[in-house]
């Protein structure tokens, strides 16, 4: 009898313990125009797909110019509209990689994106020397402010937070699963990312994927990296360009300086740091300039890793890694 019992007390030990491991959550779906992966270890295995969603909705009413009736959207029709506690921390880390990057990174050369058909307008008209002149006069993030919640911009100035905001939108969901206590997850919208902990399944660290530079659409991956406790963005030239009649590649981020589609050899541009926002901008940054400056910038800022994929003067593929981006 007393060994019955103790079985069934061992049996029963086993059972609550097994209800007391973390269990894999993921949570997937479409969203700021690409799609998101959510996974991370819970006890209960409890989903939070209508906190995610509330957090999405909330982000693109703030930051979408693909709706007319989101803040960003209002600030850019001049409309009276204060501004939002996540559009100012928006706002705040994009003028501080604009002042780093003298002017390289800049969300007010948003009226070129949309012209040369790489924004959320769809322009059916020529894009001339006269309307690029004419549009870069709206240009300048140096001369965009936020006072007590208002925006003080030019008229004509557009501000388009793209090459930021979905890392921001990271960040936030991460800080969101941090709130409820977990500790391993990795968050992942459209290729930016950030990660805690360790894959439990595995034993061993997220494992990322950095893709080959194929402007053919397929899919391959020049290197798999173990990422934790970090975030990492990745800006690519070869998903979205423009071809002239030589044959060059000119890519969707807009020279900042010209108004004019950048020509660059670098094709990705993989950032890893704290923060998936800051990886976000400065992957943008780095796409637009060359590797002497990405050289040059990233020995005053050690705190970035960075791997570059880039063409060299003979068209092959090359790579570089900065401050100890991991192997």
């Amino acid at each position: 009898m007393l060994q019955r019992l103790s079985s069934i007390l061992l049996l029963l030990l086993v059972f609550i313990s097994c209800k007391n491991e973390p269990e894999l959550v993921k949570i997937k779906g479409p969203i700021f125009g690409t799609a998101y992966q959510i996974q991370y270890y819970d006890v209960g295995s409890k989903s939070y797909q209508k906190q995610f969603d509330s957090i999405f909705e909330v982000l693109n009413q703030s930051m979408s110019n693909y709706i007319p009736s989101s803040n960003i959207s209002k600030i850019n029709r001049n409309e009276s509209v204060n501004t939002d506690p996540h559009f100012d921390t928006v706002f705040k880390a994009a003028k501080k990689i604009y002042r780093e990057t003298e002017g390289v990174f800049d969300p007010t050369i948003g009226k070129l994106v949309n012209a040369w058909n790489f924004g959320s307008e769809n322009n059916k008209s020529a894009v001339d020397s006269i309307k690029v002149d004419s549009l870069m006069k709206s240009v300048g993030f140096n001369r965009v402010g936020v006072v007590n919640g208002v925006i003080m911009k030019r008229t004509n100035t557009f501000i388009d937070f793209n090459a930021i905001a979905k890392g921001y939108g990271v960040d936030v969901i991460a800080d969101f699963l941090e709130s409820k206590g977990i500790t391993n997850y990795l968050v992942d919208i459209g290729g930016e990312l950030r990660a805690k902990g360790i894959n439990l399944n595995k034993q061993k660290e997220w494992a990322i994927g950095i893709e080959n530079p194929n402007f053919d659409g397929s899919q391959s991956y020049s290197k798999v990296i173990g990422i934790t406790d970090k975030a990492m963005a990745t800006s690519g030239t070869y998903r979205k360009f423009k071809v002239d009649n030589n044959g060059n590649k000119y890519a969707h981020i807009i020279n900042t300086k010209t108004g004019y589609p950048t020509r660059t050899r670098i094709l990705s541009a993989s950032v890893i740091t704290d923060k998936c926002m800051m990886a976000d901008g400065y992957a943008t940054a780095f796409q637009a300039m060359g590797i002497k400056k990405v050289d040059y910038f990233l020995a005053k800022h050690p705190e970035l890793q960075v791997y570059l994929i880039f063409e060299n003067e003979k068209g092959e593929l090359e790579t570089k890694s900065f401050n100890g981006f991991p192997e």
